[in-house]
């Protein structure tokens, strides 16, 4: 882990933190191109109606708005948690270079800890993937959100 992608990953925390005080799953995300943050995202998923609003989505959404491009060749994500299915499908299309994450995933993740699409044959594409990024801290702050509403 680099200091880079550990101080892109503190700034997907706190996206994840803004997350949880609106009352979604804490999830936040990030997207670099160059060393700058162009974008950033956060689980929208129950202020927007939207199943697809995922941190990751929102933040590629607006990553490609900004630069005018779909393809964020360019690109690294950084997400506080091991992206799901949906997510990973849309890293590939979007043809992100390298995603990060933080605390992995035993029920959803898709990068490695259920299953592995990041290296599938169905996509075109491959990206770099590092997991375990600030794991603990972001682990924590999906545990503290769960714990209080058990």
């Amino acid at each position: 882990m680099s200091a880079h992608d550990a101080a892109f990953m503190h700034v997907a925390l706190e996206q994840a933190v803004e997350a949880a005080e609106a009352g979604e799953i804490p999830v936040g995300a990030v997207v670099v191109v160059g060393g700058e943050i162009i974008a950033t995202g956060q689980n929208r998923s129950i202020r927007d109606f939207d199943p697809s609003a995922h941190a990751e989505v929102v933040a590629l959404r607006a990553a490609g708005s900004k630069l005018s491009n779909h393809r964020l060749t360019d690109a690294t994500l950084y997400v506080t948690l091991e992206p799901c299915p949906m997510c990973i499908g849309a890293i590939a299309q979007g043809r992100v270079a390298r995603v990060v994450f933080g605390a992995y995933d035993p029920k959803a993740g898709a990068a490695g800890s259920v299953i592995d699409l990041s290296d599938s044959p169905a996509f075109n594409h491959r990206f770099e993937i590092m997991g375990g990024v600030l794991a603990e801290d972001c682990g924590a702050v999906l545990k503290e959100f769960f714990s209080e509403r058990r």
